[in-house]
């Protein structure tokens, strides 16, 4: 059928596929003190990782500001050649696209991120059946649209899918458009707090999610529900 839906996966990036949390933390740090926000802790914008940058300067300091957000991005460029991806983040992505998952990738980031991106993670355009970045979207996380346009745009069952992420933003927003979340504690966010956000299962890492992929959520996704 032309209107089949299928089983898929949404990978988030930032702190789930590559270890850049720390690196935007520091960025943002020197972003807001550069424009006079001294009383932001680096503890406030790491737990505000994962939210659209625009969203974040008024969530940490009470007002938008597009210059803070031109100054995280200039502080950030030189900090591109730190990054690496979490150990097997690639060989997940193509674990899941052999065991007959749609694999989508849905960052907050530009479009234009992505030509750095996925060469560091390590996967071709190829291993991936779709992307949706900030531009195709008006509403950033924890709202659901990033979550819905990817499935739109993928033909992902909603059945079927799960997101992965690392922040308590990409839990709400995956539980808000009516997927459940498989959340790694790689970008820096508790266990705990994951779980309390509405985490379907919390993995430390990418290569631990790898290493049990066949007795997690996600296995079951290939298997059509009983409604279907």
């Amino acid at each position: 059928m032309a209107d089949e839906l299928h089983p898929g996966v949404i990978f988030d990036v930032d702190g789930t596929l590559l270890d850049t949390n720390y690196l935007h933390v520091v960025a943002w740090i020197r972003a807001l003190r550069a424009h006079g926000h001294h009383d932001v802790t680096m503890q406030a914008v790491h737990g505000a990782i994962g939210i659209a940058s625009g969203d974040l300067v008024e969530h940490l300091t009470g007002a938008a500001d597009e210059a803070i957000s031109q100054a995280h991005s200039d502080f950030y460029q030189p900090f591109r050649d730190d990054v690496q991806a979490f150990p097997h983040a690639a060989d997940l992505l193509r674990a899941c696209r052999e065991a007959g998952l749609r694999v989508v990738i849905a960052t907050s980031g530009d479009k234009d991120d992505l030509d750095w991106m996925l060469p560091a993670i390590g996967v071709d355009q190829d291993v991936l059946d779709g992307v949706t970045t900030s531009g195709d979207v008006e509403t950033a996380k924890p709202a659901p649209e990033i979550m819905q346009v990817a499935m739109e745009a993928a033909g992902l069952d909603p059945k079927r899918t799960v997101a992965v992420g690392d922040t308590v933003w990409d839990v709400q927003a995956a539980t808000r458009a009516g997927i459940r979340c498989v959340a790694l504690t790689c970008g820096g966010i508790s266990e705990a707090a994951l779980t309390n956000a509405g985490a379907a299962e919390v993995y430390a890492v990418a290569s631990e999610l790898l290493r049990t992929l066949d007795t997690s959520l996600l296995s079951s996704l290939t298997r059509r529900t009983q409604d279907d």
